[in-house]
Formats: structure tokens, sequence, C-alpha cells
């Protein structure tokens, strides 16, 4: 498992960073950012994950600075989450809103100047390195005439009442990823770099910046500052391209050789897929499928400013002609078919284009994709687990299997998808087709089997509750509602490559040797066997679904929900 050092403590803003980069890893918390550099280059954190910039605040210096002193490592990818920053207090009443003290960490009063100023300004700051500690203290000593300005995750779980939500609009922070080894190239990336302390010469800057311009290559940031020690000049430079390519290693073979005329007087801070935090670089989305599903992701990358354009087989635009019209292209087609649409439209994508693939099989769609594009061009898989019948993408779940390839247009789809609520879980193309058997290929082919025994041995539907336990009819109802919607779409799921195909046929397996022990009276294995079943699942797991299965069983216990007419 992968471990990130970060800052904490749980649910603070780097914690939901680096729960959204990896959902998955161990997170580790530190209240300083060398001891989170430290667990980074001696153990035992793989990752460490710093916030650099913030759109209220600029640059977050205090971390920023400890860049250029990581030994060993990169800056290899970023995360950028925007900042829900809320007021709290032991306060009952939310209209009282007269505190001595505000609390908070420095950072949260340089993103929250404005608001201070304008409803606290005779309060007094305190800047608190450990915001648990001093939630620990205002609770335990009643201190009803201090506020606090945090997450509302974590005020709500130390008890206090909210006073005032989303307190900082447009606020966002872009975090730093660090890891041991280089980033690939992914086509679309951004470089880092930071020089040494520079001796002083007239047009330093300027002959710097030319030979990026000369060769064409975009800066994306550029800051300058003294050295805190020597206070000669620093300076940051963030541009586009990554390290490997011939073009960039020109420029600063250029700059360190003959403009800087010193060995070693730059330092490579990483390369990474490139991140924007000021404007979307996505202005059209092309769809290459006319279904109900890509109809409804049209109307809210609509809403969202986005322009969008439709294909298929019954459009007088063809797929083909629309590509060059466009930043990204989405392929939205049957399951069965999606790999067979990529071999024939991928060719005419290019580089600075990005495709996305909205499908439930990744592992053999991801291949044919990357086989099929220029290695410039953007891909990353999607599967959306909501129907077009879903009102909106909130706590639904979305399954996102990024490749080495998946860069800022990828992100910003992804971050379109979190705007909205969407739960979205980072898979692999294996790990994705494995889970789908499970939750969709398997059940699928179950309820599919089930209603053909109920058919072949005659038996009426209506007969079934009056037989079944609560818990039996849940399979009943998973049968029902696949049947009562479109009989394409389930075939699809069943008919999907994969590893998903593992789960089905192990299952099958599994139910054959289960048979064979309850038709031969083995009760004592049978309940072994399930004893083995249940070490394997986590306490917690089961705990959980108990509750919701018992509030399942609730629902179906109203007299009302017996009734088939």
């Amino acid at each position: 498992m992968t471990i990130i050092a970060t800052l904490g403590p749980v649910g603070c803003d780097s914690y939901q960073a680096a729960r959204q980069y990896l959902p998955d890893a161990e997170i580790l918390l530190f209240n300083r950012a060398p001891d989170i550099l430290q667990a980074f280059l001696n153990g035992p954190a793989d990752l460490a994950l710093l916030p650099v910039y913030n759109t209220r605040e600029g640059e977050i210096k205090e971390y920023f600075r400890l860049m250029e002193h990581i030994a060993r490592g990169y800056w290899i990818d970023n995360v950028v989450l925007p900042i829900h920053l809320s007021l709290g207090s032991l306060h009952t009443q939310e209209e009282e809103r007269n505190f001595d003290v505000i609390v908070g960490s420095g950072s949260v009063f340089k993103q929250c100047e404005d608001y201070i100023g304008e409803h606290f300004p005779h309060a007094t700051l305190m800047t608190v390195p450990d915001i648990e500690v001093a939630l620990d203290d205002i609770r335990k000593n009643g201190r009803t005439r201090h506020g606090v300005i945090d997450s509302e995750q974590l005020l709500k779980k130390h008890g206090l009442t909210l006073i005032d939500r989303e307190v900082v609009p447009h606020n966002r922070t872009r975090f730093a990823i660090l890891g041991p080894k280089l980033a690939d190239r992914t086509g679309y990336d951004a470089t880092a770099i930071i020089t040494r302390p520079l001796m002083d010469r007239v047009g330093m800057l300027v002959d710097i910046l030319g030979e990026f311009t000369r060769r064409g290559i975009n800066i994306l940031d550029l800051r300058s500052e003294n050295d805190i020690k020597t206070q000669k000049l620093q300076i940051y430079i963030e541009t586009e391209g990554h390290i490997n390519d011939k073009q960039l290693q020109e420029a600063l073979s250029r700059i360190e050789k003959t403009v800087i005329q010193e060995e070693h007087s730059l330092k490579l801070l990483g390369s990474f897929p490139r991140v924007d935090m000021r404007v979307k670089k996505i202005k059209t989305f092309g769809f290459i499928g006319t279904g109900d599903m890509t109809t409804w992701f049209a109307d809210r990358l609509e809403n969202e400013g986005y322009r969008t354009i439709i294909t298929g087989r019954t459009t007088a635009l063809r797929p083909e002609e629309m590509i060059s019209q466009v930043n990204v292209v989405v392929v939205c087609v049957p399951i069965s078919v999606t790999a067979e649409t990529v071999r024939k439209y991928g060719k005419y994508l290019k580089e600075g284009q990005a495709l996305i693939l909205l499908a439930g099989e990744s592992e053999n769609t991801l291949k044919t994709a990357l086989e099929m594009t220029d290695p410039g061009v953007e891909v990353m898989f999607v599967h959306n687990l909501w129907g077009p019948q879903a009102v909106s993408m909130k706590d639904k779940n979305a399954a996102v299997v990024r490749t080495s390839r998946s860069g800022s247009f990828c992100s910003e789809f992804e971050a379109f998808l979190y705007k909205h609520g969407a739960d979205i879980y980072q898979d692999s193309p294996e790990k994705h087709d494995l889970l789908v058997g499970v939750g969709q290929k398997l059940p699928t082919t179950i309820s599919v089997a089930l209603a053909m025994t109920l058919a072949q041995h005659q038996i009426d539907c209506r007969d079934i509750g009056s037989h079944s336990t609560l818990t039996s009819l849940y399979g009943i109802l998973a049968m029902a509602r696949i049947h009562s919607q479109n009989p394409r779409t389930y075939a699809e799921i069943m008919a999907t490559s994969g590893d998903g195909r593992k789960i089905v046929k192990s299952f099958a397996e599994n139910l054959s040797k289960v048979i064979d022990l309850a038709e031969n009276g083995r009760i004592h294995d049978l309940c072994e066997l399930m004893d083995n079943n249940r070490r394997s699942m986590p306490p917690a797991f089961l705990n959980s679904r108990m509750k919701q299965a018992k509030a399942v069983d609730e629902i179906l216990s109203d007299p009302g929900m017996k009734n088939d007419n």
C-alpha cells in the first residue's frame, strides 16, 4: 500500500487532497513540513503532499521554499482542491456572532482576510500550529467567545455549531505531489526548476526568458525573490513540456552554461501533468455516440460553459469531421463497440487533444486507445455507474482509470465530475474490470438466470414474497429491476471482456461446489465454508452492510411495499 505524508489533522485540506489523489493510500499526518519531508526522504512515506499555491494567498512560501531542499525525489503530480472554509463556535444560536478571538491556521487567515476584515475587524486572530488541539481546548474549556475557521467537516467533528458556510468563494489550493522517481512524459506536461542563489548581472532575467522564447516554450509561472540567507536572486520557473523534451533540455543547458555561466546553477524540481489554476483549458467537447447518456453529459457540460458537439451514425456531421473542431473527444457508445469505435476514429486525434472513454470495460478499451492514438493525445477511462435517469451525479460512483497520458484535460473532466458530487474511485484497468465483474457482471448474470429458472418451473412471481425472507428478496428485487429496463444495457454488461469474466467463471465453479456439498447433506462442511468466508470479510464491512440491510428490511416490511398489484 502506498504511504503519503502530509499535513494533519484528519479532515483538513491536505488530508482531503491526499485522499483525492490516492483514495486507498495510507496517510501519515504531521504538523510541520520538515517532518513531512523527513518521512518522505528517509522513510516510511512513499510520497509527500504539500500545498504550494492558493488562489487567495498566492504562493505558499512556507512550504514552497522547502522544495529546493529535496535531496532525493521530484515533484511528480498535482492536486487542485476547492477549499471550503466555514466559521464555527460553541454557540448554540447561529445568529450569535460576537467573538473576541478567531482561531485558525496562518494560511486560513491569509485566505480569509477580506471576510475577517468585514465581519470581525476587532477580533484577535490566534494562529495555531495544530487546529485539533485548539478545538479540543475550546470545547473542553467552554470558550464561547472563540470562533474557529476551518473545514465544515472538522468543525462538525469537534461539535461546533456552524455560523457561516463558504466564507471564502473561489478558493482553491494547489498541492504538489513529491515522489522518488521522475514522472513519465504524458505529452501534456509542465516542468518546474529553481535557480541557485545568483550573482547580480545586468539582463539576467531577460536573457533566461529569451532562451525559452526563441524555442517556443511557454512559461506557465515565473517568480523571483532574494534568498533568505544570502539575499541573492533566486528565480522559479514553470514551463510547458517535460524535462526529457529535447527543446527544453537545450534551453536549460544554454541557460546554465551561457547565461548564468555557473555549473549546477539550476535545480530540477520535477515534471508533471500540467495543471492550470487560472482558467479552463477545455473549450469544446465532441461526443461520438448519440444515446441518452451522451445527451445527459452534454447538457451538464453545456451548463458549465463548455461547447459540445454530438455525432454518430445518424448525424449530418461525421465523427471524423468533428474531431478536428474540439479539445476533447468523448466516446460514449455501447460497451461491445467501444474498442471498435476507438479503432475507427482514434487516428484522427492529434497531439494536444484528449480522448475520454465513457465505458464499462477498461482493459481492452484502454489498450486499443493507447495503440490507436498519437502519443501526444491524453487518454483516460471513466465508468459512470449511473444511467440517464439520474437527476444528478451527487453521491453517485464514478470509476476513473488514468493512464501515463492522462494530463490536464483529463484532470479538468475529473474536476467536473468532482464538482457535481460524484464519488470518484481511482482504479487500474485490471482492478476496474474485476470490480465490475463483482458489482455488475455477476449480479446481472444471476438475475437473468434466476428469471429463466422461475419461468422454467412455471413459478408465479406474485407467489415469491409469501415464501421469502426479506434478505432473500434482495435477489428478486435485482431481477425485477434489470428486467424493467433496456435489455441491451444489461446484455452489454454480461458480454464485457476483461478480467470481469474471471469473477463469473469463479462463481460458477464455486456454486457447483456448494451445490455438491448441499446435495450430499454435508452441513458441517457448509458451515465451515461460511465461517471461512466470514473471516475473509473485514468486521467493519459486515457491520456497515448489516446496517444497510436492516434499513432496506424496514422499507420492505411496510405493508404497502408487499402489495404486488
